[in-house]
C-alpha cells in the first residue's frame, strides 16, 4: 500500500514543478511587454509633438483713402404722392384701373353714375341754342332799328345765363369722373362697382417712384459740413445685399427746436421702382474730405464680447533647426465702420500685415499655418451679389 501512494506523491510534485516553470515564463513575459511600453512611451514623452499645418487664406492690410461719412436712418417718400379721392358722392358706375398698376397723368380712374345730370345737360344745352337764335335775331332786328338796344342786352343776358348753367352742368359731370393727377403706381382700390360713395370717399393710392426722396435728420453741429450735391449711399433690410446710390438734394431751413436736429432729403434713382414709400431705410452721406484708413475683409475679424481680435500670420524661425515656419498670433484690433465687404481698423494692426481672412473662429494662438488663396472668396467695396 505505501508502495503505491510514493509514486502518485512522485507524478504531483512533477505537475507542480511544470505549472510553476509556465507561471514564471508567463510573468517574465508581461515584465518584458512592460517594459517595451515604458519605453515607447518614454521615447514618445521625450519627443515634442508637432501639429499639422492647417491651411488658411489671407489678406493683407492696406492704407486706402476713404471719405468720412456721416450716417443717419430714415424712410423713403415719393416725389409725388397722394390718396386719390372723389370730390362729388354717387354710386360707382365704372373703375377703370387693375389694382397695382401703372397710371398716366389725366388717365380716368374712376367714374360715377351721371345719367341724371347728363339729361339735365341735354336740357339746358337745348336752351342755350335757343338763346343763341334769339340772340342772332335781336341783333339783325337792333341793326334795322326794329327794336331797342333794351331787347338787345335782354338777349344777350338770356344767352349768357343759359350758357353758365351749360358750363355748369358741364363741369359737374366732369366731377364725376375721377383723372389720374401724374404719373405714377396705383395701390390697391379701395372701392367696388356699384358701392354709392360720399364726397371725398378714397380711391386708390398713387405713388410717382421714380425718383424717390429719402427724409431723414442730423445734429444740428453736421451742418457746417453739408452741402447739396454731397453723395448719398442707401441700404435697407427689405432688400439685402443691394445699395442705393443718390445726391443730398435739400436741407431744411430751420432747425428742431426739441430735437436740435436738421431735417435732411436726398433723392435717388429707383427706376424698378424696388423702394417703396414709408420704407425704412439706413443712409451714409460721404464728405468730399478724405483720409488714409487701414483696411481689412469684415470677415477676417473674429467678433467677441471682451474685444474683437485678428490672427496675424507672422514668419517664425526654429532656433534649432533654422527651418522657417509660418505661425498665427492672436491680435486685438479696434475695429470703425464698414464698407461693403471692408471694415476699417483704427487700432492694433499695421499697413502690410498679414491677416487669415476666412475662418477665423477655428483658429487659436501660435498654430502652425499654411496660406492657399486659390479658392479664396474676393471682398468688394461695393458688393452685388447675384440674388440682390
Amino acid at each position: 500500500m505505501h508502495d503505491v501512494a510514493k509514486p502518485i506523491k512522485t507524478g504531483m510534485k512533477l505537475k507542480l514543478g511544470t505549472m510553476g516553470i509556465a507561471v514564471g515564463g508567463l510573468i517574465a513575459l508581461v515584465v518584458v511587454l512592460v517594459g517595451i511600453k515604458v519605453l515607447q512611451i518614454g521615447k514618445m514623452m521625450s519627443t515634442p509633438m508637432v501639429m499639422p499645418a492647417t491651411t488658411v487664406s489671407s489678406a493683407t492690410v492696406k492704407k486706402e483713402d476713404w471719405a468720412p461719412t456721416l450716417s443717419a436712418v430714415g424712410s423713403v417718400s415719393a416725389v409725388q404722392g397722394a390718396v386719390v379721392s372723389t370730390e362729388l358722392g354717387g354710386v360707382v358706375a365704372e373703375i377703370g384701373f387693375p389694382n397695382g398698376g401703372e397710371a398716366k397723368k389725366g388717365e380716368v380712374l374712376l367714374k360715377l353714375d351721371s345719367s341724371s345730370e347728363e339729361a339735365q345737360l341735354h336740357t339746358a344745352e337745348a336752351d342755350l341754342e335757343l338763346a343763341r337764335a334769339n340772340l342772332q335775331r335781336t341783333r339783325d332786328l337792333t341793326a334795322r332799328k326794329v327794336v331797342s338796344k333794351q331787347d338787345l342786352d335782354a338777349a344777350q343776358s338770356a344767352f349768357g345765363q343759359k350758357q353758365g348753367t351749360v358750363d355748369n352742368m358741364r363741369a359737374f359731370i366732369a366731377k364725376k369722373q375721377v383723372q389720374a393727377p401724374f404719373d405714377g403706381e396705383l395701390g390697391i382700390r379701395q372701392v367696388n362697382v356699384g358701392q354709392m360713395i360720399n364726397a371725398g370717399q378714397q380711391v386708390v393710392s398713387l405713388q410717382a417712384l421714380d425718383p424717390v426722396y429719402v427724409d431723414f435728420a442730423l445734429p444740428q453741429q453736421e451742418i457746417s459740413k453739408l452741402a447739396p450735391g454731397l453723395e448719398a449711399r442707401v441700404r435697407t433690410d427689405a432688400i439685402p445685399g443691394r445699395e442705393f446710390t443718390g445726391k443730398l438734394t435739400a436741407l431744411n431751413s430751420m432747425v428742431d427746436t426739441v430735437t436740435r436736429n436738421v431735417t435732411v432729403q436726398a433723392t435717388l434713382e429707383n427706376a424698378d421702382h424696388a423702394l417703396k414709400p414709408g420704407m425704412f431705410v439706413k443712409i451714409d452721406i460721404l464728405l468730399p474730405q478724405k483720409s488714409k484708413t487701414l483696411v481689412i475683409p469684415g470677415s477676417a475679424v473674429s467678433y467677441a464680447p471682451y474685444g474683437d481680435s485678428v490672427f496675424v500670420i507672422e514668419n517664425k524661425k526654429d532656433p534649432k533647426t533654422g527651418k522657417k515656419s509660418q505661425t498665427l498670433r492672436q491680435a486685438f484690433v479696434r475695429i470703425g465702420e464698414a464698407r461693403g465687404d471692408f471694415v476699417s481698423v483704427t487700432q492694433g494692426l499695421k499697413a502690410g500685415d498679414v491677416v487669415v481672412s476666412t475662418g477665423v473662429f477655428k483658429l487659436r494662438n501660435g498654430m502652425p499655418v499654411t496660406i492657399n488663396n486659390d479658392l479664396a472668396p474676393k471682398p468688394q467695396l461695393n458688393p452685388t451679389p447675384e440674388d440682390s
